[in-house]
C-alpha cells in the first residue's frame, strides 16, 4: 500500500467492525474500482454542500476520481451560497431548543435555517440572482437552452462572482467541477431557491421556461452518456444520502434494458449508500442493495455496500482514504 496520511492511517488502524469496517470496505472497493479504470457517479442529497463537503469532494474531482455527479438543485447552489457568503452565515448549535418564535425570529433576520447553520438570504441568495439572471436572459436572447448547471458553471467561469468570495475557491466542488466540465445531473431542479426564483420570472413573463431544460432532458442526456461510458469496467454509484439525486439517475439502466430494449446494457457495476435511514423494504432511502436487483438495477455480483451513518461524517473519511489524507 502507498504512503497514506494520517486519517487514513488511522481509519485503517481503528476502523475494524460494524458501521466503521462498512466504511473501509466501501472505501477500498471504490478504490479498487478506479484502479481498474471504472467511471463513477456521485450522488449529493440533503445539505451535503452546506456541510461543506467541497472541502474534500472539490479535490476528488480534480483528481478525477469523480466522473459525473448527480444532486439536488439545494447542493448545486447551495455550494456556491457558501462561496459567496460564508462570513454572513449564522452556526445555531442549539437549534434542538428553538421556540417556534425563535425560529420566526431567524426569518425576521433573513437567515433560513439547514440544521444548525443558518444561509443568509440577502448575502446568499440575491449575490447570484442578479449574476445568474444575467446569464439566462443571454441565453433566452440568444435563442439557446441549457441545463441549470450549464448555467452556473457559465456564470463562475465568467468571474462575475469573484469579488464576493469569501472562502478559498479550492473548497468549492462546484469551481472544481466547472473547471473540469464535469457532467452534473439535477433532477427536480425546480425544488430549489434559483428553480423557485427561475419561476418567478417566468410567470412575471420575463422568461420563457423552455430557456432552462427539463429533467426529461437531463434522463435522455444522461441515457446517452450511460450508453457512451459503461464499457469496460462500468460505471459505479456511490449515493450520499436518498431522495432523488439517487432515485433518478439509478433508474436510467432499467430504462435503457427494458423501455429501449439494450439488452446488453451493463448494471452499475459499484454501488455504496451512505444512509441514516432505517433499513426499511417501505423506504427507498432504507432499502438495502439486494432489493435494486430486483428492479434491474444492480447485478448479483455487483459489490454492494452501505454505511448506516451520518453522511456529513462518513463521506468526508472515504473521500480521505481515497485521496490518501
Amino acid at each position: 500500500m502507498s504512503e497514506r496520511g494520517a486519517v487514513s492511517t488511522f481509519i485503517e488502524h481503528h476502523f475494524k467492525h460494524f458501521n466503521a469496517a462498512a466504511l473501509v470496505d466501501a472505501a477500498k472497493g471504490y478504490e479498487t474500482h478506479l484502479a481498474e479504470d471504472g467511471k463513477m457517479m456521485v450522488t449529493l442529497a440533503g445539505a451535503m454542500s452546506t456541510a461543506e463537503l467541497g472541502r474534500s469532494l472539490a479535490e476528488m474531482i480534480r483528481q478525477g476520481k469523480v466522473h459525473i455527479i448527480s444532486c439536488t438543485g439545494a447542493n448545486l447552489e447551495e455550494d456556491i451560497m457558501n462561496l459567496v457568503a460564508h462570513s454572513h452565515y449564522e452556526r445555531v448549535p442549539n437549534y434542538r431548543d428553538l421556540t417556534p418564535e425563535q425560529e420566526w425570529g431567524l426569518l425576521e433576520r433573513g437567515l433560513n435555517r439547514v440544521t444548525d447553520t443558518c444561509i443568509p438570504e440577502e448575502e446568499a441568495f440575491r449575490r447570484i440572482q442578479s449574476k445568474i439572471y444575467q446569464e439566462w436572459k443571454e441565453a433566452e436572447e440568444k435563442g439557446e437552452r441549457c441545463f441549470p448547471h450549464e448555467y452556473m458553471y457559465r456564470m463562475l467561469l465568467s468571474g462575475s462572482l469573484k469579488e464576493y468570495y469569501e472562502i478559498d475557491p479550492a473548497n468549492s466542488w462546484m469551481i472544481a467541477a466547472a473547471e473540469k466540465k464535469l457532467p452534473i445531473v439535477v433532477p427536480g431542479w425546480e425544488d430549489s431557491t434559483m428553480g423557485n426564483i427561475f419561476a418567478s420570472y417566468c410567470i412575471k413573463g420575463e422568461l420563457k421556461s423552455s430557456t432552462v431544460k427539463s429533467g426529461i432532458e437531463y434522463m435522455t442526456w444522461l441515457a446517452d452518456w450511460y450508453v457512451k461510458n459503461s464499457a469496460g469496467k462500468g460505471v459505479g454509484f456511490f449515493q450520499i444520502g436518498g431522495g432523488i439525486a439517487g432515485d433518478f439517475p439509478i433508474c436510467v439502466v432499467p430504462m435503457l434494458y427494458q423501455d429501449m430494449e439494450m439488452e446488453d446494457i451493463p448494471f452499475w457495476s459499484y454501488f455504496c449508500q451512505i444512509s441514516d435511514s432505517t433499513t426499511s423494504y417501505g423506504s427507498y432511502s432504507g432499502a438495502v442493495p439486494n432489493e435494486k436487483i430486483t428492479w434491474g438495477k444492480l447485478d448479483i455480483n455487483t459489490p454492494k455496500f452501505v454505511v448506516e451513518s451520518d453522511a456529513t461524517i462518513v463521506a468526508p473519511l472515504i473521500f480521505a482514504w481515497l485521496l490518501k489524507w
